[in-house]
């Protein structure tokens, strides 16, 4: 039993690395904050898929911490008023990266749950980017010409759904692809244990 626990620990702490180093590669870098990453979640959500949410969640919620540590020298450059910041930390890293722990929430429904799984929690995240934008960063849709004319939910909507649109397209994709390979399949079959 310690042992598969220890186990269990390595994974987490080897797919948490991975996501990091993932989250460094940008493919589509947004000016104030978001970017299009090279399926940086997609290990956070196997976390979740193999072992549950018993272990996908607290995984998730230490790279939300990462993600906003790591960030923290360009958000730092923003100005930001102190309720801002602390609404941004909650609902853009904390709450955001956390819900991606929620992957493995049909893992017991076979791929096409797992598959859904991971849309859901990518779906949560931009979800909370979403909340984010329109209750903080409305006020930022006066630096882009194309913004000018549109509601503040719009606003968030189409700034947010820029970079997460496609990273949840891209990371649902990838979990396809990887839970249908028949040998990766078990190497990353889930956990009921």
């Amino acid at each position: 039993m310690k042992n598969q626990k220890t186990l269990i620990l390595v994974e987490c702490a080897i797919m948490l690395g991975l996501a990091i180093a993932l989250s460094f590669v940008k493919i589509i870098r947004m000016p104030f904050g978001g970017s299009v990453t090279l399926l940086s979640m997609l290990p956070i959500a196997v976390v979740s898929i193999r072992h549950g949410l018993k272990w996908g969640l607290p995984v998730a919620f230490l790279f939300s911490l990462i993600q906003f540590f790591t960030s923290l020298g360009e958000v730092m450059t923003w100005s930001l008023t102190p309720a801002v910041f602390a609404g941004m930390t909650f609902l853009d890293y904390i709450l955001a990266y956390t819900v991606i722990g929620l992957a493995g929430v049909f893992r017991k429904k076979g791929v096409e749950g797992q598959c859904l799984g991971v849309a859901t929690a990518l779906t949560l995240r931009f979800f909370s980017h979403f909340l984010s934008g329109v209750i903080l960063w409305g006020e930022y849709k006066a630096y882009y010409e194309w913004a000018s004319d549109l509601s503040v939910p719009v606003y968030s909507l189409v700034y947010n759904g820029i970079y997460m649109f496609p990273e949840i397209i891209f990371t649902t994709i990838g979990a396809v692809v990887l839970l249908k390979t028949p040998y990766i399949r078990k190497l990353f079959a889930p956990n009921f244990a």
